[in-house]
């Protein structure tokens, strides 16, 4: 069986490796490092078909050190100890080299094992991961590391290397291949950044073209049934929703409804969901409070129909959101008050706010004391309620939007009597 395209294109040096130049240009760092042989344990960080492995292969071949390979997915304990006990043996005298894929599943254990033979030298460890490294990966292992973050690559980049690959499968199947500039653009923008998913999707339109040629409506047929996906679990994650809220606080509609769209065509309803009642009350809040039922309404919607039909009650929340009047007074004011405890500014609560009825021998005001407001004219009357050593502080500041300003001017009536 023939290996993927991928493999089959894959860079000889760091030369022809596809975009990172902030690694892998002139100086930049990596690179020394890589043309230097001297190498430090290394992690590499970034989503999928960027060219972690690829660089982590151009490695292996350049430094003179046995190359062993494990996938965190699929490997155990027993995995580990085998490659541990082949250090010593003829074909280990100069070090292993363990290209370890997808760390981020190997549990502390597992990677506390590896720890003294990467401290004696014993073993050189390249690892790869999708996830953030300072939160899945065993602080000593990370601080006996150098980390060195891949980007995204741009459709600029993806679309020459699918200039190469067309020339490849040209060769392979002696034909001259013809694809169009735009199609060539088309698959790179679809792969999300991803050079393998390109590839992949070039070599399914390179099997069903016609007379050589790859048409418009193969480019098409293969982009329908290949739409972006992501890992729920990894950074563009969060990247997304991130956006998708973001998009709504900035009062932008249309940008809010695309970040929708990408959520839910990964099927993430519950990340939808989460977040539009979270961008509800916390950027719109008291500016509108009547869209906190209103939300929460839409998304009961949603959950009850699933998709694809929860996309219709989700767009009208996220567009009534994204264009309701925002205010933050009571997310800044929660978020001030637990400031103030966490740094242990809770004294105690007035004597007349307690809830006991009976004062001991030692007590120097005797009676709870406490006024009713509703026996008082407009149901108010002042007393203090917060602790002595906060009892000047404001927490709540009110906004600049119609609601709570008309708040603002009934209260100042009434406290002014």
């Amino acid at each position: 069986m023939k290996s993927p395209l991928a493999d089959r294109i894959i860079p000889a040096d760091i030369s022809e490796v596809a975009g990172q130049s902030h690694l892998l240009g002139k100086d930049k760092i990596l690179r020394k490092i890589i043309e230097s042989k001297n190498l430090p344990n290394l992690i590499f960080y970034g989503p999928s078909g960027v060219g972690k492995t690829t660089v982590a292969n151009i490695i292996a071949k350049e430094c003179n050190k046995k190359l062993c390979y494990l996938n965190a997915t699929t490997s155990s304990t027993a995995d580990i100890k085998e490659i541990i006990n082949t250090i010593g043996s003829i074909d280990t005298q100069n070090g292993i080299l363990l290209y370890l894929d997808e760390i981020q599943y190997f549990n502390k254990k597992q990677q506390q094992i590896l720890l003294s033979y990467i401290e004696n030298g014993d073993i050189t460890l390249i690892a790869s991961t999708t996830e953030n490294p300072y939160f899945y990966i065993y602080n000593a292992i990370l601080s006996r590391s150098s980390v060195f973050e891949f980007k995204t690559l741009t459709a600029d980049v993806i679309k020459a290397v699918l200039e190469r690959a067309v020339k490849k499968l040209s060769e392979e199947q002696n034909k001259k291949i013809k694809i169009s500039e735009d199609n060539l653009l088309k698959i790179a923008r679809a792969s999300a950044g991803d050079v393998r998913r390109s590839l992949n999707m070039l070599e399914l339109c390179s099997m069903l073209c016609e007379k050589d040629i790859i048409t418009d409506e193969t480019v098409e047929q293969i982009l329908a049934g290949n739409s972006v996906r992501y890992d729920r679990e990894g950074d563009e994650h969060y990247d997304i929703i991130s956006a998708y809220q973001k998009s709504m606080r900035g009062s932008d509609p249309d940008a809010a409804l695309y970040y929708l769209a990408r959520l839910l065509a990964a099927g993430d309803l519950p990340s939808a969901c989460r977040r539009l009642l979270v961008c509800a009350n916390e950027d719109v809040g008291l500016a509108y409070p009547q869209i906190i039922p209103i939300v929460k309404a839409a998304v009961d919607t949603a959950n009850e129909l699933g998709l694809p039909e929860a996309r219709i009650p989700l767009a009208n929340a996220v567009v009534l959101v994204a264009n309701a009047p925002k205010s933050n007074s009571v997310y800044n004011a929660i978020n001030t008050a637990l400031a103030d405890i966490e740094k242990g500014n809770v004294g105690d609560i007035p004597r007349h706010l307690q809830n006991k009825h009976f004062d001991g021998e030692d007590a120097t005001v005797r009676g709870q004391n406490y006024l009713y407001p509703h026996n008082y004219p407009n149901h108010y009357v002042a007393q203090q309620y917060l602790p002595d050593i906060l009892k000047s502080t404001e927490y709540y500041k009110f906004g600049d939007n119609k609601t709570e300003q008309a708040f603002k001017e009934y209260w100042n009536k009434i406290k002014k009597k």
